[in-house]
C-alpha cells in the first residue's frame, strides 16, 4: 500500500497582507495591519472587498504557476516495493512539489485516511469562531474555499500520481518481460550457436583423426607388405638352398645308385663267370663220362642214358617255367585294366607323394618338432568350408597363409592339405564344388600341391586314374585281399560292405568330377576340364561295365557333365553315344539286378538331356567368384609372390 505525504507550506504574506497574524502582536500592531488591509481594499476598483483569487491551475498534474514560490511540497514514499520502486518513487516525490499562493502553511500532512478528520475540524471551527470583522470573515471563508480546493487538486494529484505509477509499474514490468524473454532467446541463440559450433570441432576433430588413423593404417600396411616382402625373400632364398641341397642329395643318391648298380653288374658278370666254370666244368666231366662209355664198358650205358634223361628233364622243368613266367605276366596285364597313359601318370604322382611323406618323416625326426596343430588348423578349415563366395574366399587365404608360414614346412602342411581334402569329401556335409574351387585357389598358387592331391585321390579311390582291377585267384589269393586292393575298408576285422564301399567311391568321384569343371577367371586350374575329357576318354576306352565303374561313370557325369558339354558340344554329345551303345549295352547284358537303378540313372541323364542344367550348388551362393577375387591386395600380391613355387 503507498502511502502518501503531503507537506503544504503557504505563504506568510499575500498582497502585504499578513495572513496568519503573530501569536506575540501586540494590539496596536494587530490595528495597524488591519488598517491598512482597509485601506489597502478600499483603493481597489471593484466594490467588493475581496475578490477570489484565480483558481490554481496544476500543470501537467505537478505543479502550479511558475510565477508563484513554493507553496507546499509533497512526498510519496513506498516503504514495501523493492529498491528499484523507491527510487521512482522518491522521483515522482522530487517532482511533484506545487506551489500556492495566499497560504502559508507551514506544515500540513493529509492522507486519504484523516481528509474526514481535517473537515470536521475545520467546520466545527468555523462555528466556534467569534465574531469577527470582514476582513477576517473574508480571510477564514478565502481560506476554507483555499483549502477545499488543494484538497481537490491533492485528490486529483493523487489519482493521477496513483494511475501514472500502475503504468509505470506495468511498463517495467512488461519491459522486464521482454528483457527476460530477450534474455531467453538470446540464451537459446548461444546455445545453438555452441552447440553447432562444438558440432563443427567434433566434425573437424572426428575428420583429423580419421585421416591419421587412415595415415597409420596406410604405414601399418607399407610396413607389413615390407615384412612380408622380406620375409618372402627369405623364403625364397632358404627355399632356393633347399633345392641346392636337395639336388645335391640326388646326385648324391644318383651317385650311390650307379655305383650300387656297377655293383651289382660286377656281381652279375662274377656269377655269370662262376656258371660259365661250373658248365665247362660239367662238359669236362661229360666228355670223360663219354670216353669211358665209348671205351665199352656196357655197364655203365645205363647210367649215361639215366643223365641225358637228368638232362632233358631238366631242360623241360626250365621250359615250363619260363612258359609260367610269361603266364604270370599276361595274368598281371589282364587283371589291371586302364590305358597306358593313365597308369603312367598315377605312377608319377603315387612316387611325389612318396617323396613328399619320406620328407615329412626325416623332417619330422630331423627338427623334432611337433606340426599336429598345423594339421589340425588344416583340418579344421576343410571341415568349415560352405557353398558361399565369402567363405571359399577366406578358407583359400587361411590355407595359403598356413602354406607360407616359416613355423610349418611347406611340404608337411600340402601333404595335410590333400590328405584332409580326400577324406573330407566323406562326409556327408562337404561342399564339392566349394572344396573345388578352394582347390584351384590354393594350387594355382602352390602347383605341387596339385600332384600331392590327385595322388592322394588314386591312392583313395583307384576309379580316379581311372583304372580297374579283375579278381584273380593266383594274384589276390582271397576276396579279402582283393576288396583291400580295389579301397574297400576294414573295420574290426571285417570288410565293409558293397554299399558302403560303392558311396564312398561316389563321394570322391563327385570331389574329383567338381574338380575338373571348376573355372575361376583370373586363375588357372591345373586339372581342368582338359583333363576331365580325358579321363572319360581313357574310362571308356580301358574299363570294364560292371557296378564299380558304373557308379564312377554317373556322379562324374553328374558333376561334370554340364562343363564339359559348354567346352565341346558335338564332341562331349559323341561320347554320350558311345555311353548309350557301347557301355549302357554292356551293363544289361550282365543281368545283374544291381545294375538296374545305375542304368536307370546314366539313361535318364542322356535321354533328359540333364547335361544342359546346370547341377546345384554348382553356382556359389550369391554369385559365382569371378575377378571379385583378385582385386584384394592382399590376394593378389601373395598370389604374383608365390605363382612360381
Amino acid at each position: 500500500m503507498v502511502a502518501f505525504k503531503l507537506e503544504l507550506r503557504c505563504p506568510q504574506r499575500v498582497d502585504g497582507i499578513a495572513i496568519d497574524p503573530e501569536p506575540n502582536w501586540s494590539f496596536d500592531s494587530v490595528l495597524s495591519e488591519l488598517n491598512s488591509l482597509e485601506k489597502k481594499l478600499n483603493s481597489s476598483s471593484t466594490p467588493v472587498p475581496f475578490t477570489k483569487t484565480k483558481s490554481r491551475q496544476i500543470a501537467n498534474g505537478k505543479s502550479v504557476e511558475s510565477s508563484v514560490r513554493r507553496g507546499f511540497v509533497m512526498r510519496v514514499s513506498d516503504d514495501e516495493m523493492e529498491d528499484d520502486i523507491e527510487s521512482k518513487g522518491e522521483e515522482v516525490h522530487d517532482r511533484h512539489l506545487v506551489a500556492v499562493r495566499r497560504f502559508n502553511c507551514e506544515v500540513l500532512y493529509l492522507s486519504e485516511s484523516d481528509a474526514s478528520d481535517d473537515e470536521t475540524a475545520f467546520e466545527a471551527e468555523s462555528y466556534l469562531m467569534d465574531e469577527v470583522g470582514l476582513v477576517e470573515g473574508a480571510l477564514v471563508e478565502l481560506t476554507h474555499e483555499h483549502q477545499l480546493g488543494v484538497k481537490d487538486e491533492i485528490r486529483n494529484l493523487i489519482s493521477k500520481l496513483d494511475s501514472e505509477l500502475m503504468s509505470e509499474n506495468e511498463l517495467s514490468n512488461s519491459a522486464l518481460a521482454r528483457v527476460e524473454k530477450y534474455r531467453d532467446a538470446r540464451r537459446e541463440m548461444d546455445r545453438k550457436l555452441d552447440t553447432q559450433y562444438q558440432r563443427k570441432i567434433a566434425e573437424a576433430l572426428d575428420n583429423h583423426l580419421t585421416a591419421v588413423q587412415r595415415d597409420h593404417e596406410l604405414k601399418s600396411q607399407i610396413e607389413e607388405r615390407k615384412i612380408r616382402s622380406d620375409a618372402a625373400y627369405e623364403e625364397a632364398k632358404r627355399k632356393e638352398r633347399a633345392l641346392v641341397e636337395e639336388k645335391l642329395r640326388q646326385e648324391k643318391a644318383k651317385a650311390e645308385a650307379e655305383a650300387k648298380l656297377r655293383a651289382e653288374e660286377a656281381k652279375r658278370a662274377a656269377l655269370e663267370a662262376e656258371q660259365k666254370a661250373s658248365k665247362e666244368a660239367a662238359d669236362r666231366e661229360a666228355a670223360e663220362v663219354s670216353k669211358r662209355i665209348s671205351a665199352g664198358a656196357s655197364k655203365d650205358e645205363a647210367p649215361g642214358r639215366q643223365m641225358v634223361g637228368s638232362s632233358g628233364t631238366s631242360n623241360a622243368q626250365s621250359k615250363e617255367s619260363g612258359a609260367d613266367g610269361t603266364e604270370k605276366s599276361q595274368s598281371a596285364v589282364s587283371i589291371i585294366r586302364a590305358a597306358e597313359s593313365a597308369l603312367n601318370l598315377e605312377q608319377i604322382r603315387s612316387q611325389k607323394l612318396k617323396e613328399c611323406d619320406e620328407k615329412n618323416q626325416s623332417l619330422t625326426l630331423s627338427t623334432n618338432k611337433d606340426f599336429s596343430s598345423h594339421e589340425r588348423h588344416i583340418s579344421r578349415l576343410i571341415r568349415q568350408i560352405r557353398g558361399t563366395k565369402d567363405t571359399v574366399r577366406t578358407k583359400a587365404s587361411e590355407l595359403i597363409k598356413i602354406f607360407n608360414n616359416p613355423l610349418c614346412p611347406q611340404s608337411i602342411s600340402i601333404a595335410a592339405f590333400a590328405k584332409k581334402v580326400v577324406s573330407h569329401c566323406e562326409s556327408p556335409d562337404n561342399a564339392a564344388f566349394a572344396c573345388g574351387h578352394i582347390i584351384v585357389m590354393v594350387t594355382s598358387q602352390v602347383p605341387v600341391a596339385m600332384d600331392l592331391l590327385l595322388g592322394e585321390f588314386h591312392k583313395a579311390c583307384i576309379y580316379t586314374v581311372p583304372k580297374h582291377m579283375t579278381f584273380s585267384k593266383s594274384a589276390f589269393g582271397s576276396r579279402e585281399a582283393y576288396y583291400k586292393t580295389i579301397g574297400y575298408r576294414e573295420e574290426d576285422g571285417k570288410i565293409e560292405s558293397k554299399k558302403d564301399y560303392l558311396r564312398r567311391l561316389e563321394s570322391y568321384m563327385r570331389l574329383y568330377a567338381a574338380l575338373v569343371q571348376t573355372e575361376i577367371p583370373g586363375l588357372q586350374n591345373a586339372h581342368g576340364l582338359k583333363e576331365g575329357w580325358a579321363w572319360l576318354a581313357r574310362f571308356l576306352n580301358a574299363l570294364p561295365a560292371n557296378m564299380y565303374t558304373a557308379t564312377a561313370l554317373n556322379a562324374f557325369l553328374q558333376m561334370a557333365g554340364y562343363a564339359l558339354y559348354r567346352k565341346f558340344k558335338s564332341q562331349f554329345g559323341k561320347m554320350l553315344n558311345i555311353i548309350t551303345d557301347n557301355f549302357l549295352n554292356a551293363l544289361r547284358a550282365r543281368e545283374d539286378q544291381e545294375l538296374k537303378s545305375v542304368i536307370a540313372e546314366i539313361q535318364c541323364y542322356i535321354e533328359d538331356r540333364k547335361f544342359l542344367e546346370e547341377p546345384e550348388g554348382r553356382a556359389l551362393q550369391a554369385a559365382l567368384l569371378s575377378s571379385t577375387m583378385v582385386p584384394d591386395a592382399d590376394y593378389q600380391e601373395s598370389y604374383t609372390r608365390y605363382h612360381h613355387y
